[in-house]
């Protein structure tokens, strides 16, 4: 599939709450299936990505977390809405092809980030505002 194509809707959308994946075609014949645990640790919201290179913010204890809602933005994109509360992210029909395309090697490095920080996939996140920057009280310091 071209670059360009990619920024074309998909053909069908599929929530499967059950198996807690979303489904998606392209025109062409494409066809993935990504987890939500996949889509909420690399959300594309400041919240996980930071305000630029290196200020990622690593999720844990996101294998169970649900879409409760999923909204159209404009003819480019969804957002979704978490289990978790997390409703920032605004999911582009590029970036969704780009989860679904590269997902086995950003399971590898999600893998390689948790093993580097010491983390456990299955962890709960630390509370926001225990450590500045942010979170409540704090402000954004970047």
């Amino acid at each position: 599939m071209s670059t360009t194509a990619t920024h074309v809707p998909p053909e069908s959308l599929t929530l499967h709450a059950k198996s807690r994946i979303l489904e998606l075609s392209w025109p062409g014949g494409e066809h993935f299936r990504i987890p939500f645990e996949l889509m909420r640790v690399y959300s594309p919201s400041a919240e996980v990505a930071g305000h630029g290179p290196g200020q990622e913010v690593l999720q844990t204890g996101k294998r169970e977390v649900e879409i409760t809602a999923l909204a159209p933005v404009g003819n480019y994109a969804v957002q979704p809405t978490f289990s978790d509360g997390h409703e920032s992210g605004i999911f582009t029909w590029e970036y969704l092809y780009f989860l679904g395309k590269q997902q086995d090697q950003l399971w590898r490095e999600y893998a390689d980030r948790l093993t580097a920080a010491g983390k456990d996939r299955d962890a709960p996140m630390a509370l926001k505002g225990g450590g500045g920057g942010c979170g409540s009280g704090g402000g954004c310091s970047h």
